[in-house]
């Protein structure tokens, strides 16, 4: 990583990339989102909160974007590190205080918590996976994000129990 990390030193200029997408919604809570090269997804909310079932909640893609940061991030620095692994297996559940979201100045109208597992199949030692987890974790966008924006942020990783061969 020393080798990595002396390179970026060496960048004085910003790299900047840009991404865009396009999303209509039609005066219900369903919002249709065009990713361009990627197609089309929906979020919205269930039944029950008045929506029409047709996707996941906004909160939820957010955490499912958490996943899916911490994935790809997780796999870059791998790769940098020398970490071989085979697989993450993630379960994630959030908490919201609702009064946020119905007008109540006093409470923050997003997260309170998120929890994440992430289990890992790897034959790696633990130190070593200690390691690329602080490191993925600091590196990670939409970790960072949840974590600036004062989200009480619950991450577990794991190693995964080795199953004996017979």
């Amino acid at each position: 990583m020393s080798t990595h990390i002396s390179n970026l030193e060496e960048m004085t200029e910003p790299i900047i990339r840009r991404k865009a997408l396009a999303a209509r919604n039609e005066g219900g809570m369903m919002t249709v989102i065009d990713t361009g090269e990627y197609g089309l997804l929906v979020t919205d909310e269930p039944e029950a909160h008045g929506g029409s079932g047709e996707g996941p909640s906004p909160l939820q893609t957010v955490v499912a974007a958490l996943c899916g940061c911490e994935s790809v991030t997780f796999n870059r620095t791998a790769a940098e590190l020398g970490f071989a692994y085979r697989g993450i297996e993630f379960e994630a559940e959030f908490t919201i205080d609702i009064r946020g979201r119905m007008g109540h100045p006093e409470v923050r109208p997003h997260f309170q918590t998120v929890r994440l597992q992430a289990i890992i199949d790897t034959d790696e030692p633990e130190g070593r996976l200690a390691a690329l987890v602080e490191e993925t974790e600091r590196r990670c966008p939409v970790f960072n994000l949840l974590r600036d924006a004062g989200v009480r942020l619950e991450m577990h990783w794991i190693r995964a129990p080795r199953v004996p061969t017979a």
